[in-house]
């Protein structure tokens, strides 16, 4: 099966929450990463999303690293409008 990854970079101008996260996340630009697959059996090209992931940064006083979390994109695009809204 045939897949792709979409990457775009959100920005928040709040503080803000996800469903999954454990921590309130701060205000910032966010990598979001979209992976779909290809439906084959048909005349043009389809995809499904399979899977949708956020990157956050670690916990600076611990390691400089980075987390990989997967959200709902209705949860993410929720959030998007209460920070617009705010």
């Amino acid at each position: 099966m045939l897949t792709r990854t979409k990457r775009v970079t959100l920005t928040f101008q709040h503080p803000f929450s996800l469903k999954g996260v454990d921590r309130r996340l701060a205000a910032g630009e966010y990598e979001v990463a979209t992976d779909e697959e290809l439906i084959e059996g048909l005349s043009f090209p389809v995809y499904r999303r399979v899977a949708t992931m956020i990157f956050l940064p670690g916990d600076a006083h611990r390691s400089p690293s980075i987390e990989m979390v997967n959200v709902d994109p209705a949860d993410l695009a929720a959030a998007q409008q209460q920070d617009q809204a705010a």
